[in-house]
C-alpha cells in the first residue's frame, strides 16, 4: 500500500512540475515535448528556466511570430528539433541559435525570410536537416552554410535565388539531398557544386535556365543518382554535359524548349534507367544519341514535334520496357524500328498523323507478332490517312489495304525481328508442315529474280490430322498457302480479312463430349454470305488445358470445307478451352479468334465410370458414421469416469458415518478385531459397511475429564 501511494505521489508531482514549466497556451503532455502549434502566438513563449533545459522538441508552427531574438531560445540548450514553419518570420538574430549546439532538425519553411546572415547557423554543428523553403531568400553565399558538415538534406526551393555563386555550399561535404526548384534560377556557376561528391539528389526544376552546355557544372557530382531539370527554358543540350554522372539513374528534361540535342549529349550516362524528354520542341532524334544508354528502361519522347525516327535509334536499348511516342508528328515507322527491343512491354503511339499505307506494312507485321507473343497488348496505332482508313486500327487492316501513297510505289522491306511477312503479290510461297516434328516447318520461296506466271496463286494442301500423342505436349500444325490478297478481296470483299471473317461469317462454335478421351468441336458459317472456296480458306482450332500454363500453342489446321473436328487422346477429367478461327489469305487475326471459344471436359477414364455424386454422398455418410462412433466412445468414457467417482464417494460416506450404534465388545476383543482388520482388510470398494470402524457421537461431544482418563486406561496397552 505504501508503494502504491508513493508511486501516485511521484506521478502527481511530475504532472505538477510539467504544468509548472509549460508555457501558456501550449501543450506539454510529454515532459520533453512542448507543442505550441496553431495557438495564435505572436512571439516565442517563455518557459521556466529550471525545466526548459530538458525540452527536446519545440513546435511553434502555424502562428504569427514575426522575429526570433537572441534570447527567445537561449533556455532550450538540449533541443534536438525546432519547428518554426508557417509563421511570419522576417528576421532571425545572428545569435538566436547560439545555445542550440545539439539541434538536429531546423524547419524555417513558409516564412518571410529575405536572407540568413553569415554565422547564424554556424553553432548548429549537429544539424542534419535544414528546411528554408518557400521564403524570400534571394542570395546565398559560401558563408551562409559554414561548418554545417553534418547536414544531409537542404531545402531552398520556392525562394528567389537567381544565381549560384562559386562554392555556394561550402562546408556541406556530406550533403545528400538538395532542393533548388522554383527559384527563378538563371545562372549556375561552373564551380557552384564543388565539394558535393556525396550528393545523390538534385532538383533544379521550374527555373529559368536557357541551356546546358558547361560540362564542369555537374562534374563534382560523381555520386548523383537523380537529376531533375524540368520546367526551365532550356533550348539546347551540349555534348558530354553529363559525362561525369556515371551513377545517374534518372534524368528529367521535361517541359523545356529543347529543339537541339547534340549527338553526344548522353555520353557518360551508362547507368541511366529513366530518361524523360517529353514536352519539348524536338523535331528529330539523332541516330546515335541513345547508344550510350545501355541500361535504359523507360524513355519518354511524348509531346514533341518528332516527324521521323531513324531505324537504328533504339538498337542499343535492349533493356527498354517503356517507350512513349504519343503526341508527335510521326507518319510512318520502319518495320525493324524496335526489332532489337525484345523487352519492350509498354508502347504509346497515340495522337500522331499515321499514314496507313504500305510504308507501315512492316511495322504492322512486327506489331502483330509482338501481340502473338503476349507483348504490347495495350499498343494501338490509329490511322489518320488516307481518309478511307481514318479511325481504323492498323492491327485490323490486311496488307492489301495498305496501298502506296498517291502514284508512288513502296520498296520491299525486310521483316522485323525475324517475322515472316505477308507474301508479296509477285511471290509464290508453299508451306508444308512436318507432322513428325510438331512446330517445325519448311518454307520454300520463289527463286530470286524469276518472275512468277501471271495470275499465280498459292495453293492450299491442308489435311485434318488429329493429335497422335499426349495433347499437353504435342501439337499438329497444318499446311497452308494463300491466294493473292487482291483477288480475294475483289471476289469476296466481306471475308478477305481474317478479322472480318471471324466476326461476320464464323458463328455457333460448340464442343461436345463424345467419349472419355475425345471431344467433338462444331461450327457454322453465316448462310447468306458465301465463304471463299476451300482452297483459299482454312480453319485453325486451338485447344489448351484450362488453368495450366501452355508451353506452346496446340493447333489443328483444317481445310476450308470443314465444319467440325474430333480432338483425340485428351486427358480425362480435365477442362479444355477450344477456339476456332479462320485463316484467310495466309493471315490470321490476333484479336477476334478469342470471340469463338467453347469449353469441354472429357469426363471419366473409361465407359460407364462411377457416378461422382453417389461417390460423394457415400463418402459423406461414412464420415458421419465415423464422427458418431468417435463421439459415442468419448461420451461413454466420460460416463464411466463419473460412475466410478460417485461409487467411491458413497463408500467414503459410509466409512465416516456416525449414525449406527457401537457394537458391544470387550477391550481385548476390540484390539483383536482391529488388528485383524488392519492386516487383512479388503479393498474399499468391496468392504462390508458393517466391518468398518464406527465411532459414537458422544466420544466427540463429551469433554469430561473422567471419561477421557477412563479411555486412556482402556487403551493404554
Amino acid at each position: 500500500m505504501e508503494t502504491v501511494l508513493a508511486l501516485c505521489f511521484l506521478l502527481l508531482s511530475g504532472a505538477l512540475s510539467v504544468r509548472a514549466f509549460c508555457p501558456e497556451r501550449c501543450d506539454c503532455q510529454h515532459a520533453q515535448h512542448v507543442l505550441c502549434t496553431n495557438r495564435g502566438l505572436r512571439a516565442v513563449p517563455k518557459a521556466a528556466a529550471q525545466s526548459s533545459g530538458d525540452v527536446l522538441v519545440f513546435s511553434l508552427g502555424g502562428n504569427f511570430i514575426g522575429n526570433i531574438s537572441a534570447f527567445d531560445l537561449s533556455r532550450f540548450g538540449r533541443l534536438t528539433r525546432l519547428d518554426l514553419q508557417y509563421n511570419q518570420i522576417q528576421t532571425v538574430h545572428p545569435k538566436a541559435f547560439e545555445k542550440l549546439s545539439r539541434l538536429e532538425e531546423l524547419y524555417l519553411g513558409n516564412n518571410l525570410l529575405s536572407g540568413i546572415s553569415a554565422g547564424t547557423l554556424q553553432p548548429l554543428k549537429k544539424l542534419r536537416i535544414l528546411d528554408a523553403n518557400s521564403n524570400e531568400i534571394d542570395k546565398i553565399t559560401p558563408d551562409t552554410f559554414m561548418n554545417l558538415e553534418n547536414v544531409i538534406k537542404l531545402r531552398l526551393d520556392g525562394n528567389s535565388i537567381q544565381t549560384l555563386q562559386d562554392s555556394a555550399f561550402k562546408g556541406m561535404e556530406n550533403l545528400l539531398y538538395l532542393h533548388l526548384e522554383s527559384n527563378g534560377l538563371r545562372h549556375v556557376h561552373g564551380n557552384a557544386f564543388t565539394k558535393l561528391e556525396k550528393l545523390r539528389f538534385l532538383n533544379l526544376s521550374d527555373n529559368k535556365q536557357t541551356a546546358l552546355l558547361n560540362a564542369h557544372t555537374f562534374a563534382p557530382l560523381t555520386s548523383l543518382t537523380t537529376l531533375l531539370v524540368a520546367g526551365n527554358d532550356i533550348q539546347r543540350v551540349g555534348d558530354r554535359v553529363f559525362q561525369n554522372l556515371g551513377s545517374l539513374t534518372r534524368l528529367s528534361l521535361s517541359n523545356n524548349n529543347i529543339s537541339l540535342l547534340e549527338p553526344r549529349a548522353m555520353e557518360g550516362l551508362s547507368a541511366l534507367r529513366e530518361l524523360l524528354i517529353d514536352g519539348n520542341g524536338l523535331a528529330d532524334v539523332p541516330a546515335r544519341l541513345l547508344d550510350p544508354l545501355a541500361r535504359l528502361e523507360e524513355l519518354d519522347l511524348s509531346r514533341n514535334r518528332i516527324s521521323r525516327l531513324h531505324p537504328p535509334t533504339f538498337r542499343r536499348l535492349k533493356r527498354l520496357t517503356v517507350l512513349k511516342l504519343n503526341d508527335n508528328r510521326l507518319t510512318r515507322l520502319a518495320g525493324d524500328a524496335f526489332a532489337r527491343n525484345g523487352g519492350l512491354r509498354h508502347l504509346e503511339l497515340g495522337s500522331n498523323a499515321w499514314a496507313c499505307d504500305c510504308g507501315l506494312a512492316g511495322f504492322g507485321r512486327w506489331l502483330r507478332q509482338a501481340r502473338a507473343q503476349g507483348r504490347l497488348l495495350a499498343a494501338f496505332l490509329l490511322c489518320r490517312h488516307p481518309a478511307s482508313l481514318a479511325g481504323q486500327y492498323l492491327d485490323y487492316l490486311h496488307g492489301s489495304q495498305l496501298q502506296p501513297p498517291g502514284n508512288r510505289t513502296c520498296a520491299a522491306e525486310r521483316p522485323a525481328g525475324g517475322a515472316v511477312p505477308d507474301a508479296a503479290p509477285e511471290e509464290e510461297e508453299d508451306v508444308q508442315a512436318d507432322q513428325g516434328q510438331p512446330g517445325q516447318s519448311q518454307r520454300r520461296k520463289g527463286r530470286k529474280g524469276v518472275a512468277p506466271r501471271a495470275g499465280a496463286q498459292k495453293r492450299v494442301r491442308a489435311e485434318a490430322p488429329l493429335p497422335t500423342g499426349d495433347p499437353s505436349t504435342a501439337a499438329t500444325p497444318a499446311a497452308l498457302t494463300a491466294t493473292r490478297p487482291e483477288r480475294l478481296q475483289q471476289e469476296h470483299p466481306l471475308v478477305a480479312d481474317a478479322c472480318r471473317f471471324n466476326s461476320r461469317v464464323l458463328l455457333n462454335v460448340s464442343a461436345e463430349r463424345a467419349s472419355p478421351t475425345t471431344a467433338a468441336v462444331r461450327w457454322e458459317l453465316r448462310p447468306p454470305q458465301a465463304p471463299p472456296p476451300p482452297a483459299r480458306l482454312q480453319f485453325r482450332v486451338r485447344y489448351d488445358r484450362f488453368g495450366a500454363p501452355a508451353q506452346f500453342p496446340r493447333f489443328v489446321y483444317l481445310g476450308g470445307g470443314a465444319r467440325g473436328v474430333t480432338l483425340r487422346e485428351l486427358a480425362p477429367d480435365w477442362p479444355y478451352t477450344v477456339c476456332v478461327e479462320g485463316v484467310v489469305g495466309g493471315a490470321t487475326c490476333g484479336v477476334a479468334s478469342r470471340d469463338h471459344c467453347a469449353g469441354v471436359v472429357a469426363q471419366g477414364s473409361g465407359g460407364g465410370g462411377p457416378d461422382l455424386q453417389l461417390v460423394t454422398v457415400a463418402m459423406l455418410a461414412a464420415n458421419a458414421l465415423l464422427l458418431l462412433a468417435v463421439g459415442g466412445a468419448w461420451a461413454g468414457r466420460g460416463l464411466r469416469r463419473r460412475l466410478q467417482r460417485r461409487k467411491s464417494a458413497v463408500n467414503i460416506r459410509h466409512m465416516y458415518s456416525t449414525r449406527r450404534p457401537l457394537r458391544a465388545m470387550a477391550t481385548e476383543a476390540v484390539s483383536a478385531d482391529f488388528t485383524a482388520y488392519q492386516s487383512s482388510r479388503p479393498r474399499l470398494g468391496g468392504a462390508d459397511p458393517g466391518d468398518l470402524i464406527q465411532f459414537p457421537c458422544d466420544r466427540f461431544l463429551d469433554n469430561s475429564t473422567a471419561r477421557r482418563d477412563d479411555a486412556m486406561q482402556r487403551f493404554q496397552d
